[in-house]
């Protein structure tokens, strides 16, 4: 069954790739990213483009992007994204798969553009409880750095740490464990779907309206 897969480079994108590759009857022709092209960094998350490109060498497989500008409307969003979906339908692809754990919202948006071309909406991590996800994250061996925190929920300090326990434990009760409210995003280096390592280094953590810090990372040969 071939299938597109919505890949943010986040913690909860590599879990749910994790799931895919191992359930035997699917496979992933391409890894899809919205990156904003005035600062060629993957949407949302804030990581540069260079090392989005490292992570889909490292998994092996394809990357493709679908490119906004920093001010896009959601519908210029939608018209860039239906392309490329379209595009994929004609070659056989008839299923995309995403890895949201609980927001009925943003599940039911998404099943709607699908909708419109066709096409039908995976997730293989849909329900499952947060705090089992972000352990068994862990215990697959996979390694990820929050990139990205918002600061009505999380303090600066908890920006650019390795996702790891500690950084699970010293997490506010009200912020969820995997982030999915938009209390943090992820950065994953390593793990057992890379073939190799991502190098990277931490630059400088800065803060950007509207009270988003982000932790630079650049890539390391």
């Amino acid at each position: 069954m071939k299938t597109l897969f919505t890949w943010s480079g986040g913690k909860d994108s590599a879990l749910a790739l994790y799931e895919i590759l191992n359930s035997g009857s699917i496979e992933v022709c391409a890894l899809l990213t919205t990156v904003t092209d005035d600062y060629y960094r993957v949407s949302m998350h804030g990581v540069r483009e260079t090392l989005l490109e490292q992570q889909s060498a490292a998994v092996g497989i394809p990357l493709r992007t679908v490119r906004i500008g920093k001010d896009a409307t959601n519908e210029q969003y939608e018209s860039g994204m239906r392309q490329i979906l379209e595009e994929y339908k004609r070659i056989g692809v008839k299923n995309v798969a995403y890895g949201d754990l609980f927001l009925e919202e943003i599940r039911r948006y998404r099943e709607k553009n699908l909708e419109a071309v066709g096409m039908n909406a995976l997730f293989p991590l849909w329900g499952r409880d947060t705090h089992t996800l972000g352990r068994r994250f862990l215990d697959l061996g996979f390694r990820a750095i929050v990139t990205c925190i918002d600061s009505k929920s999380l303090d600066r300090s908890f920006c650019g740490r390795e996702y790891d326990a500690d950084f699970i434990n010293d997490l506010p009760h009200s912020v969820d464990p995997c982030g999915e409210n938009g209390g943090f995003h992820t950065f994953v280096y390593d793990g057992p779907i890379f073939e190799k390592k991502v190098l990277f280094r931490k630059g400088a953590v800065v803060r950007r309206d509207p009270g988003l810090f982000f932790c630079d990372l650049h890539h390391k040969e």
